[in-house]
């Protein structure tokens, strides 16, 4: 194999084989090889040809969040410049971003999120100083935003197709939002569905579930189901992730079964009133580093999500966590419920995990099914589908953006 020097200022990852032209083996191609150039050199060496593109990058949640952390971790084989959106004064970002990319000129933006004030900075410099740029996002925007306010609604459903007409590219968390992301008019279209950002191994997590049984007086027999989540309590609605769980228990009528509720938030007082004297644990904000301990000290998880624009689009993020952790997952009647297949995904029927419908048949399943049933179908939870492997993401990901860039300069 011959010598390659690149322009970058580093080896390039894709070795070149003036010999065969083949990829060599056990080693994976970068994302950028669709722009790399490269020409024979009188020595028999090969030159990358093409500069390296500039790419800033940002997170509509806020700098150091978790979404900025996923566009890190999905752009990590790329060059980029992160612009630090910031938290607290999200409008300032508007004005602050426009000068930022007029002045840098970047061949390609990438944003996480769809927050307002990034997504109309990009859209008014795509036809002021002609940005392109890719959206990465979980939610249908505009159906999120007339769920909680709806005279917003019509309104948020003009910038989302806005937003993804203007765009060249679109990273869906589902391949759902990425099929409505192309119908709107993005050009190209990805899913990177996210990864268990933290998990155990198999040996510590008998350890860790005896540790939190133990830290809460659940006993080894109990029947225990939980969710992890954030417990915002939506106002329009009158919901929150447990609610579900908490109103389930108010008719469940044996007593070998703990409701485990992960996670704060402006509904918790009210879930906690809801309760009474059920057999249900809050246990407040934990650490992320800490979530798949509690986990463990579950034989099955409530992933609720409304049959609806913005339910059916949405994985969520914690399926990955919950697959990982061994766990069955009690869901809706949602798109994923089929597409993930697998007995240990348990489909509750209802519209909405706040339904009466919904309620009434987690019931029924809690009162009828097993410990033993439970966990013999834990066995058979796959620990890592191939949608949530966060290094086949990555790559995809860095290709995606090397042939948008390739079709930007014109290739």
């Amino acid at each position: 194999m011959s010598n390659c020097v690149s322009r970058w200022g580093k080896r390039p990852e894709k070795p070149c084989s003036l010999m065969t032209g083949r990829r060599s083996p056990n080693v994976m191609w970068p994302s950028t090889s669709r722009f790399t150039g490269r020409k024979r050199s009188r020595g028999g060496q090969c030159m990358n040809t093409a500069a390296q593109p500039k790419i800033v990058g940002f997170a509509t949640q806020g700098h150091g969040g978790d979404d900025e952390r996923r566009l890190k971790a999905l752009l990590s084989g790329l060059s980029v410049q992160y612009y630090p959106f910031e938290k607290r004064k999200k409008h300032r970002n508007l004005w602050a971003i426009m000068r930022y990319l007029k002045s840098e000129r970047p061949e390609l933006v990438v944003m996480e999120g769809t927050g307002v004030f990034g997504g109309l900075a990009l859209i008014l410099s795509s036809y002021l100083v002609k940005t392109r740029y890719v959206i990465s996002s979980g939610d249908s925007v505009g159906p999120f935003v007339a769920q909680h306010v709806p005279a917003l609604g019509p309104l948020f459903h003009w910038y989302e197709k806005l937003l993804y007409r203007r765009s060249i590219g679109f990273i869906g968390w589902t391949p759902y939002l990425t099929g409505r992301a192309l119908t709107y008019g993005s050009k190209y279209g990805m899913t990177a569905a996210g990864w268990a950002p933290f998990t155990l191994e198999e040996s510590a997590r008998s350890a860790a579930k005896k540790r939190i049984r133990d830290r809460y007086g659940i006993a080894e027999e109990q029947l225990v189901i939980g969710i992890v989540g954030s417990l915002n309590w939506n106002t329009k609605v009158g919901y929150c992730y447990g609610y579900e769980l908490v109103q389930a228990m108010q008719r469940v009528l044996r007593k070998d079964v703990t409701i485990l509720i992960v996670g704060d938030g402006s509904g918790q007082g009210r879930l906690e009133q809801l309760a009474g004297d059920k057999n249900i644990i809050f246990t407040g904000r934990v650490k992320r580093e800490e979530v798949p301990e509690y986990l463990a000290a579950m034989d099955a998880a409530s992933l609720p999500q409304s049959v609806d624009q913005v339910g059916s689009f949405r994985y969520t993020t914690k399926i990955s966590e919950y697959l990982a952790a061994g766990l069955p997952v009690i869901t809706g009647t949602i798109p994923m419920a089929y597409d993930l297949r697998g007995d240990w995904l348990i489909r509750i029927a209802g519209n909405s995990p706040w339904s009466e419908k919904y309620v009434g048949q987690l019931a029924e399943f809690i009162d009828g099914i097993s410990i033993e049933a439970l966990r013999e179908q834990a066995v058979r939870v796959p620990r890592q589908l191939p949608q949530f492997d966060k290094e086949q993401q990555i790559s995809s990901v860095g290709a995606f953006i090397g042939d948008i860039v390739y079709d930007i300069r014109g290739g």
